[in-house]
């Protein structure tokens, strides 16, 4: 679980907190593994995010930074309809998910959400603040 003492507002801050821990991990198949946002306790314009709202972030996240991805994600499956045409993400990029999808982890004290690549719903670079 993030808490004050493990802040998950960049990717920066999830790679440091998991150090080792995430060289481990190799996600299968098609999946993107995510370090899910939570907002700072305050936005860049000095707006106080209540404990509450940003709790709440860890399982109704819509926002995450891709930490990994296994091999097969974001290649062409025509035998299942599945074509990227040379989309693709990358460690560090942000993106955006339907809450309900992927699968919930907590590790070493971090929400991380493990996602079908075909579930990402869109990319918006590196600032994930500007979707709350």
């Amino acid at each position: 679980m993030a808490t004050a003492d493990k802040p998950q507002s960049t990717h920066a801050e999830i790679v440091a907190g998991l150090g080792e821990h995430l060289a481990k991990v190799e996600p299968r198949n098609n999946q993107v593994l995510l370090g899910i946002y939570i907002q700072p306790e305050r936005r860049a314009s000095g707006l106080y995010v209540p404990d509450k709202s940003r709790d709440e972030d860890r399982w109704q996240g819509k926002a995450g930074f891709v930490l990994k991805k296994g091999p097969t994600a974001f290649v062409d499956a025509p035998e299942n309809g599945v074509y990227f045409h040379g989309q693709d993400v990358s460690p560090g990029d942000v993106v955006i998910i339907r809450v309900s999808d992927g699968f919930p982890i907590d590790l070493c004290g971090y929400h991380l959400r493990l996602i079908d690549d075909v579930a990402i719903r869109m990319s918006i670079g590196t600032d994930p603040s500007i979707v709350y």
